[in-house]
């Protein structure tokens, strides 16, 4: 049965990770971007030309890296005022308080009736003036705060960054879960001084994060926006809602002791808040009043304690950020205060935290000393998971100690998931996320399995495919700007364009150097990693929406077993050279101008991908390789195009997408026989790829792609165990298959114990994937995979993706009317036809002579007809081809194995079924994929019938207009007919 009662619609479980862009994007949504001021003449010349204001509010925006300064726009009077605030849009208003202290008060009134929202702050040239505006900034007045101008331009910081975080931090708190900094005061003398001093020292301490943030922008300008807010207010009522709202983002309190509470002042509102908030958390708590005696007060709620009249205030407070709220450097010490190490960062702390002695790790971990340090960085979500963790929970600091570094890792992985981030030695063998070397795009490929780690990471398939891991391989992905530094550093720009001998491009490239960069990371790359290594090409147009150009370039596989690191990194960048090379072989070349693009278009990034397989005798392979297409043009049964297929068999991809003989399935109904048992004994998979693992001779320039793979016979798959889950044998006694592979007996792949008798869920999760990836993308889509039937860590077994490509065919429907068709007219006939359309501008016809096909002899009847293209695209004609097998095998055996760009003048493909020559339809091919995506006509004629046929005597009765050795060319007088119902799949070629 199908596993259609299986699927769940793709945006139920798509549970996207935040990536720091997205966070970034919704960070402080509100910014501050157009400040008016309103100043008197005098005022407006003392402050903004005289103190060179404009000048100072820039540089402090610069100093701190913010990354918009916001335009302010001065203007003297009432009416001008208000006359600009009716035809601009403003994020605050700043009024200057000059000698008329009513101006101010009545433009806030007016202002207000036009604008609720608009922030207005006042300015105040002195301490004395102050009393002029108590009414005014009271709860429900006009003016929002009042503020002491005292000549230092991080005032006016200090008054902006007020106004964004008190409108941004109940969005920044759900998306960011940023911080908070809760100041509690009623003076506007002290706030004035308290806030510019507050926000220097929260952005310097951010500068000094963002050191460390070299490599990744988006994550340097995330950390300043997830900065602490810092929220003023000056009534113990607002004080406790903000407790109360943010309680799990708050990270200290600064208090007054005496303020409003409940519209009277209070002696001990701060007191009270303090025991309100100690109540509920632990987090550092600081009370300030002009009173010394309050020191008392604050010991017993276990605050500290500022004089507000002390000389030193600006020290004090700086102090107290520091030290209490992990400020700055974190500074080992034991419990009688001696330094024992510093960290800087991050990467030191970790270092740092795996050498000190248990005594100093004991010290800091029970007064929450590492996980305040790591808040105070930003670390918001470490600091989360070591919070609940106390010391009773370890029975010894090693376990402790042990704790804290699973944790970083494990967060440190977490971030990674699904992602694409910087070259790491260290992390060359972990399968969450993508490693980029250099820059530039990833090319068609690349950004294929960029998308498949993100996809994979952000759903849940353990939930849905419980029995199985779903990954992508161990992935480093060189982007194609190296490929342009290539070619500019070793001046190939214009000569490699023109050289048309391949093999001269090869040596050329073999000799040429990678940058440093490169060269670097690649033999950094090799220390750490010794596995089997696939190099694969992405071009920008491989596998686009476009162009597929699938199979154009070149794939190379290395053994990457050589003891000496220096041999392996030779072998490495030599494959990335050649890589690059392929795109100026003769084949590329061509499909270029098959496709009328230009060659100098193309740029190459390269994927190394660790190769999944299993070491047996001195070879490595996969238990099982795979192609899945989401759409199938050859529907039987019950079967539907969309329920897909897959075409899978043992060892090394290459065979499967080579069109060779493989097993085909559809994953919706893996139990559906799709041929007899006599065509599955004939047509079973006989050998298989493996790379050598012995071999140190070879080298990639002389043996190309398959220097180091070897084709060898099945049976020794079968020596190597490997068959035990894959295959039945022919019991010739009985007539039937059977498991027990003790028998004699032809063997037969056909994968039963895993798609019959369910050893592996992998049809269920091919049948999900290719929904899943269908909707995704937009596009019916094809993956190439492999199966390791091994238990890993979890026990289960493991489906490797090891590529992504959209399907490119024409989605437009067009009706095709057969009752036209004169049935003593018809060329051919077929019942199993892709493509759409009706064609009337075709007047050749290709077709071989099939008493002269030898299939030993097929690979000269590509050379020959690669031939006739070339005439056929001179002279500007398409043609109808036909021939017998599949075209564009890479098995010779099993029919011509032309290239895609061999026979690019065709419209119609037309692949012909012999007595003694089995037909399959070479469905998950390059090639197959290349000439669908061109719309070109794909018919199959398996046999003789009534319904399909190919009308070999008329053609033979024509008079050729060329004749090879072993092809025929037919020119029309007038043109063919060719009609294709790419619904019914029922094609006709007729002649008029």
């Amino acid at each position: 049965m199908g596993n259609e009662n299986h699927y769940v619609e793709l945006s139920k479980i798509f549970k996207r990770k935040k990536s720091d862009q997205d966070i970034f994007q919704e960070l402080m949504a509100f910014k501050v971007t157009e400040v008016l001021l309103v100043a008197t003449h005098y005022d407006s010349y003392s402050i903004v030309r005289e103190g060179r204001f404009f000048d100072k509010i820039f540089g402090e925006y610069l100093q701190l890296n913010l990354f918009s300064a916001p335009r302010i726009t001065s203007v003297a009077t009432y009416d001008e005022a208000l006359s600009l605030i009716s035809e601009r849009r403003f994020d605050m208003v700043i009024l200057m308080a000059g000698l008329d202290k009513q101006m101010p008060v009545s433009l806030s009134q007016e202002i207000r009736k036009e604008n609720r929202e608009l922030p207005i702050l006042l300015m105040v040239n002195n301490n004395e003036d102050l009393k002029y505006f108590d009414e005014p900034s009271a709860p429900g007045g006009s003016i929002d705060k009042v503020f002491v101008w005292n000549g230092d331009s991080r005032v006016f910081l200090a008054m902006i960054k007020y106004v964004e975080d008190k409108k941004n931090v109940a969005n920044d708190v759900a998306v960011g879960d940023v911080r908070i900094i809760l100041l509690v005061e009623d003076s506007q003398r002290y706030y004035t001084r308290y806030l510019p001093l507050l926000y220097s020292i929260i952005m310097t301490q951010t500068q000094n994060i963002l050191t460390e943030e070299t490599s990744d922008q988006t994550h340097k300008i995330l950390k300043m926006r997830v900065r602490p807010k810092v929220l003023l207010v000056s009534s113990y009522e607002e004080a406790v809602e903000i407790v109360d709202h943010y309680l799990d983002n708050l990270i200290c309190v600064i208090s007054d002791v005496k303020y409003s509470r409940n519209g009277k002042l209070d002696r001990n509102a701060g007191v009270d808040l303090i025991k309100y908030v100690k109540s509920k958390t632990t987090l550092p708590a600081l009370l300030q009043s002009s009173d010394p005696s309050n020191a008392q007060k604050a010991e017993e709620v276990d605050a500290d304690f500022i004089d507000k009249n002390s000389d030193t205030l600006s020290m004090d407070i700086y102090n107290f950020i520091h030290q209490k709220l992990g400020f700055g450097n974190f500074v080992f010490t034991n419990s009688r205060g001696i330094t024992l190490a510093t960290a800087r960062n991050l990467k030191e702390f970790i270092r740092c935290l795996q050498d000190v002695p248990p005594e100093s790790l004991l010290y800091h971990a029970q007064r929450n000393g590492i996980s305040t340090w790591l808040m105070a960085r930003g670390e918001i979500s470490i600091a989360k998971r070591l919070r609940p963790y106390r010391i009773e929970d370890f029975d010894s600091t090693t376990k402790l100690r042990m704790k804290i570094l699973d944790v970083f890792e494990e967060a440190r992985m977490e971030r990674l998931r699904g992602r694409v981030v910087q070259f790491d030695p260290a992390m060359v063998h972990m399968d969450r996320f993508v490693m980029r070397i250099g820059d530039g795009s990833f090319g068609g490929k690349g950004r294929g399995l960029a998308f498949l780690s993100n996809f994979i990471e952000n759903i849940d398939f353990n939930a849905i495919v419980p029995e199985l891991n779903i990954k992508i391989p161990p992935t480093t992905i060189i982007g194609a700007g190296e490929f342009t530094a290539f070619l500019e550093k070793n001046n190939f720009q214009k000569s490699v364009y023109d050289e048309k001998d391949f093999e001269e491009v090869k040596k050329s490239f073999i000799a040429a150097r990678l940058s440093d960069e490169v060269d670097r990371k690649l033999r950094q790359y090799v220390e750490y990693m010794d596995a089997p290594l696939a190099v694969r090409s992405s071009g920008l147009f491989e596998d686009s929406l476009l162009q597929p150009f699938a199979g154009v370039f070149t794939t190379y596989v290395l053994p990457n077993n050589d003891p000496n690191p220096e041999v392996r990194f030779d072998q490495l960048a030599s494959a990335v050279k050649l890589v690059y090379a392929s795109i100026f072989s003769p084949t590329a070349r061509d499909y270029f101008d098959a496709v009328h693009y230009k060659i100098d278009e193309e740029k190459m990034a390269v994927i190394i991908q660790k190769l999944v397989g299993q070491k047996a005798h001195e070879r490595f392979y996969p238990h099982v390789s795979g192609v899945a297409q989401s759409f199938n043009y050859y529907p039987f049964s019950y079967m539907k195009p969309e329920d897909g297929f897959a075409v899978i068999g043992v060892g090394l991809g290459k065979y499967v997408v080579g069109g060779e003989k493989a097993w085909r399935f559809c994953p919706r109904f893996p139990n559906l026989e799709l041929s007899s048992l006599g065509d599955q004994i004939k047509d079973s998979q006989d050998y298989f790829y493996a790379v050598d693992l012995e071999d140190t001779s070879s080298t990639l320039m002389d043996g190309g792609e398959d220097a180091f793979v070897r084709k060898l016979d099945i049976s020794e798959a079968e020596e190597d165990g490997n068959l035990k889950h894959c295959a039945m044998v022919y019991d010739i006694n009985n007539d039937r298959l059977t498991t027990d592979l003790s028998l004699r007996g032809p063997r037969v792949l056909n994968f039963a114990n895993i798609l019959k008798y369910d050893l592996v869920p992998l049809p269920h999760a091919l049948d999900v994937l290719l929904r899943y990836f269908r909707e995704a993308m937009g596009a019916p889509v094809e993956i190439e995979f492999a199966l390791d039937l091994d238990a890993a860590p979890n026990g289960h077994p493991t489906l490797w993706l090891l590529q992504i490509k959209p399907l490119i065919r024409l989605e437009n429907h067009v009706d095709v009317n057969f009752d036209e068709v004169r049935e003593e007219r018809i060329v051919l006939k077929s019942e199993k036809g892709m493509g759409n359309g009706r064609y009337e501008h075709i007047s050749h016809l290709i077709f071989m002579d099939v008493e002269k096909f030898d299939r030993i002899k097929t690979r000269e009847m590509a050379a020959e007809m690669a031939e006739l293209n070339r005439k056929m695209e001179k002279e500007g004609n398409e043609y109808v081809l036909i021939g017998p097998g599949r075209w564009g095998t890479r098995d010779p055996s099993t029919g011509i194995p032309v290239y895609w760009s061999q026979i690019s003048q065709a419209r119609v493909v037309v692949e012909m079924g012999l007595p003694d020559f089995p037909l399959d339809a070479s469905l998950g091919s390059h090639f197959f994929h290349n000439v669908t995506s061109m719309n070109v006509g794909y018919f199959s004629v398996r046999r003789t019938t009534d319904a399909e046929f190919v009308d070999l005597d008329f053609l033979k009765a024509q008079t050729p207009v060329e004749e090879t050795k072993y092809f025929k060319v037919i020119q029309f007088e007038k043109p063919l007919t060719v009609l294709m119902d790419g619904k019914t799949q029922k094609a006709v070629v007729m002649w008029n």
